[in-house]
C-alpha cells in the first residue's frame, strides 16, 4: 500500500511514518491489493490531533476522521472504523472484489450480517440555477445539512453541504 502523510499545524517525525506504514500494513493490507493508496492527513484543533484517513482502492475510496491527544491513537482509531465501514458493508462490497478494490482472499474473514437499506421516501422537485452561496443560503434556511442544486456557473449538478468542522464543501462531479 502506497502511503502520503501530510500534517498542518504540526511536525510529524519519521517514527509516526513508520508507526503508520506499519499499521496499515498490518490491519489493511489484508483488504486491499498493492494498487491501494492511503493519505494521512493530521491537523491540530483544540488540543487535539485530528487524523484523517483516506484509502483509494479501485474505483472505492474509503475514509475516516478521529480525534485524539495522541496522534498514534488517532490513527489507530481511524483504521478501526475503516474496518468496521467495510465488514458493515461486506455485501455491497463483494460485488467490487471483481473490480479489484478488496483482496478476495481476506475478504471472508471480514463477514459480518448484511445490512438492508429501508427507504422511506423518494423526493422530486425542480433545480433552479444558482450560484454556491445562494445554495448555501437555501440550505440553511431549509435547516438541512447538504442542498442538491444546479450550479448556474456551469450548468452541472452540484451538492454543497456543511462539514463537522462547521465549513462547507461542495460536490462537483467530473468524469475520470
Amino acid at each position: 500500500m502506497k502511503l502520503n502523510i501530510m500534517a498542518k499545524k504540526i511536525q510529524v517525525g519519521p517514527s509516526f511514518s513508520d508507526y503508520a506504514k506499519k499499521k496499515l500494513d498490518q490491519k489493511l493490507d489484508k483488504f486491499f491489493e498493492d494498487e491501494a493508496e492511503a493519505k494521512i492527513t493530521l491537523t491540530e484543533q483544540r488540543g487535539q490531533i485530528v487524523t484523517e484517513l483516506t484509502v483509494r482502492a479501485g474505483s472505492m475510496i474509503y475514509r475516516a476522521e478521529q480525534s485524539a491527544v495522541d496522534k498514534n491513537d488517532a490513527l489507530d482509531a481511524a483504521i478501526e472504523k475503516i474496518i468496521r465501514k467495510i465488514r458493515r458493508n461486506k455485501t455491497k462490497l463483494g460485488k467490487r472484489i471483481k473490480e479489484g478494490a478488496l483482496s478476495a482472499d481476506s475478504f471472508a474473514d471480514a463477514v459480518e450480517e448484511q445490512t438492508e437499506y429501508n427507504v422511506i421516501r423518494r423526493k422530486q422537485f425542480r433545480l433552479h440555477p444558482m450560484t454556491v452561496d445562494e445554495a448555501i443560503l437555501q440550505m440553511n434556511m431549509l435547516g438541512h445539512s447538504f442542498f442538491l442544486f444546479m450550479n448556474a456557473e456551469n450548468g452541472s449538478i452540484n451538492v454543497v453541504y456543511r462539514r463537522e468542522d462547521g465549513d462547507y464543501a461542495v460536490l462537483e462531479p467530473t468524469a475520470e
